[in-house]
């Protein structure tokens, strides 16, 4: 029985492919123990225990960025993180690390390392972070979500996805979609959304513009995000507002162009199911976002317009444009489609796998 420990969280860039790497490890091994590396602060607090996994916490350590308190009080809680993961190497009988990046990582990697444990890791930013800078030092394993992801010893592996976008057939769910939505099956469908948490430039621009968007004989499903405050829904004919989609999977089924975030996991989707995109990369960060677009932008198949540029003046004159040139849209459809794969998921398992027999 091989005994996996799945280190990463924080954010849904992390915790998501560590979910579908972790189901499909418990698909291909039934008798496997799957074990998930978080703290109690991350999303996986809540994601992971819901999924059947045993998550096992350890302290959240920001690596401090300016001398203070914080900093003279790292290295000894850093060491402490170490020891605590390699106990649980030991006593759990881990074969092998597979990291995802996020705080919880480098403790992982650095324990793997004392404990001559071989060490996976996925990359899910066009920009790695400190986490697997560290860790890419110490395995030959690491598996990038996009091509020119500079990090040592990178294989384009994809994106792990969730089964249910990984498998969706768009053409044979795009009925279920219109009635799931109360959609016109003889209109294209803008899809909007700027992620789980919502994006604030995106929700108010759309919601300023959507006359003018309605107007190019386009109907829209605009998801605002659980956590933002959702824009109040003017009651059109053709305009869906939905806080959260529940099916998301029967959304993408239905879309025609979509104006999303550039988050990995969002690029990956849109790429793997042809579907063209808008991409308004969130203005903060380190710039991965813009990065994450590349590919598709690079191809044909996407725009990017800066978060401040994206206002109701763009929306008249790019993309209404836009959503008027039907011939263009189907040309972006089919270019995106040359940069996203579906099978991301087993890509990374073969990955694990060979780490495991490599050691």
């Amino acid at each position: 029985m091989t005994t996996y420990l799945l280190a990463g969280g924080g954010t849904a860039g992390h915790v998501n492919p560590l979910l579908a790497v972790a189901d499909r490890l418990g698909e291909r091994e039934p008798d496997a123990e799957v074990l998930v590396l978080g703290t109690k602060e991350g999303l996986e607090s809540r994601l992971v225990p819901e999924r059947g996994y045993e998550l096992l916490t350890i302290e959240r350590l920001p690596f401090p960025r300016r001398p203070g308190r914080a900093a003279l009080r790292f290295p000894g809680r850093f060491r402490r993180a170490i020891e605590q993961v390699r106990s649980i190497i030991r006593d759990r009988g881990v074969d092998v690390v597979v990291g995802f990046g996020g705080y919880v990582a480098p403790p992982a990697y650095l324990a793997a390392r004392a404990e001559r444990v071989p060490i996976a890791i996925h990359e899910a930013n066009a920009r790695p972070g400190i986490a697997n800078r560290l860790g890419a030092r110490y395995t030959r394993h690491v598996g990038v979500a996009f091509a020119g992801t500079r990090l040592r010893g990178a294989t384009v592996v994809g994106m792990p996805l969730r089964r249910e976008i990984e498998q969706l057939d768009r053409f044979a769910a795009r009925g279920e979609g219109i009635r799931f939505f109360g959609l016109v099956d003889d209109q294209p469908v803008l899809l909007v959304t700027g992620g789980s948490s919502g994006a604030q430039r995106i929700n108010e621009t759309i919601a300023a513009s959507i006359t003018l968007i309605l107007g190019a004989g386009w109907q829209v499903i605009h998801v605002t995000g659980e956590y933002r405050e959702g824009i109040e829904d003017p009651q059109l004919p053709g305009y869906h507002v939905v806080k959260y989609a529940d099916r998301m999977d029967l959304a993408l089924a239905v879309a025609d162009l979509a104006v999303a975030r550039a988050g990995t996991a969002t690029v990956a989707e849109l790429a793997g199911l042809g579907v063209p995109a808008v991409f308004v990369p969130y203005a903060a960060g380190n710039g991965e976002q813009r990065l994450n677009a590349r590919g598709p932008v690079a191809a044909g198949g996407a725009v990017v317009v800066e978060d401040s540029r994206f206002t109701p003046a763009w929306v008249a004159s790019e993309l209404v444009p836009l959503l008027r040139n039907r011939a263009r849209i189907a040309d972006m459809a089919a270019r995106i489609a040359t940069t996203g794969s579906l099978d991301g998921t087993d890509r990374m398992v073969a990955l694990v796998r060979r780490a495991l027999e490599q050691q």
